[in-house]
């Protein structure tokens, strides 16, 4: 009987892990669909294309960051990288390079700066959240330096814009560009961390890393090729927000990394590592998005919004470490 205890705990945290995001986007809602003000216009089409498009940037560093949070590390450079491939985008494409270089040039400068973090989170062994803290303040400076501390507009004309662009506001489709990319992407990377032996070590990894390195997993190559990978997915959210906004701004996404963060725990992650998947990431995203159009509609003030994320992100890991607490037993 006491055997099958612990068994019968996991499937069920199991579930709950699988279902609660499903969940929360329904209680979140219900909860702003209660308001007669809200409720005429919050299932509307063109209201769903607005947060669809919202949820794009969060969903790619959502993909980025359940990767590193399931093997068992943490991204605080996140927001950073996007203000500074956004102001990269921006300026490459003022000098004249194409769409198609532009893009590849900065999801390989998002690349190049997540392989850094990598290096030396695994190199020397240093814990990733000092690691990335610091990132984070290097790349916003560089952001502002590269920037000359002001907006660069791009192009007006740069096909790049439209990646964003929000055609036919009153309806639901099409869709932008950018939304298909990142549903694809997040196929793709679902794939790769369920069906492949490099997604398989992600989790192993995580789950405990000494054992890892025991049963012969090079882990410092894993943790680097991680953190790479996931640069690029922020280089191509940089990529979104610069034809968002149709400017690369150094100040922008301050606080993203908490969005982001909030959506991976959220979708069933745990911060301390080997549990996560990218649909519960995904269905985070959309929380997150829901939440600050839901805000909006409603009138609040920025700072409220910003009141209500910190305590749902609370709230997350609060449930997160019960669960691990009940599992242990």
């Amino acid at each position: 009987m006491n055997k099958t205890a612990p068994a019968k705990a996991f499937s069920f945290f199991h579930a709950l892990n699988v279902i609660g995001p499903f969940f929360g986007l329904i209680l979140v809602l219900g909860l702003f669909s209660l308001s007669s003000e809200v409720r005429p216009y919050l299932f509307t089409g063109g209201n769903c294309k607005i947060i669809l498009i919202q949820t794009v940037i969060v969903a790619l560093g959502a993909l980025g960051m359940t990767m590193i949070i399931v093997g068992g590390g943490i991204d605080l450079s996140v927001g950073s990288v996007v203000a500074f491939t956004s102001v990269l985008g921006a300026t490459l494409l003022l000098k004249g390079y194409s769409t198609v270089g532009t893009i590849l040039l900065t999801v390989l400068a998002g690349g190049l700066l997540g392989l850094i973090n990598g290096l030396i989170i695994a190199g020397f062994s240093m814990m990733p959240f000092i690691v990335t803290l610091g990132m984070m303040g290097v790349v916003r400076g560089l952001a502002k330096w590269l920037a000359g501390n002001q907006t660069v507009n791009s192009p007006t004309d740069a096909p790049l814009n439209h990646l964003m662009a929000r055609v036919s506001p009153n309806s639901l489709f099409p869709l932008p560009p950018g939304v298909w990319i990142a549903i694809g992407l997040a196929i793709v990377v679902s794939v790769v961390m369920r069906q492949t032996i490099f997604g398989r070590y992600i989790y192993a990894i995580g789950s405990n890393e000494a054992t890892a390195r025991l049963c012969g997993i090079r882990v410092r190559l894993q943790k680097v090729l991680i953190y790479a990978l996931a640069g690029l997915l922020f280089g191509l959210a940089g990529v979104m927000q610069l034809s968002r906004l149709t400017q690369g701004d150094p100040t922008v996404a301050i606080g993203l990394e908490l969005d982001i963060i909030a959506a991976v725990v959220i979708g069933g992650a745990s911060l301390s590592g080997g549990t996560g998947s990218i649909l519960g990431s995904m269905i985070g995203a959309l929380i997150m998005a829901v939440l600050r159009n839901g805000s909006n509609q409603m009138g609040w003030q920025n700072f409220t919004q910003e009141i209500i994320i910190g305590i749902v992100i609370i709230i997350a890991v609060g449930l997160d470490t019960f669960r691990q607490s009940r599992m242990r037993r």
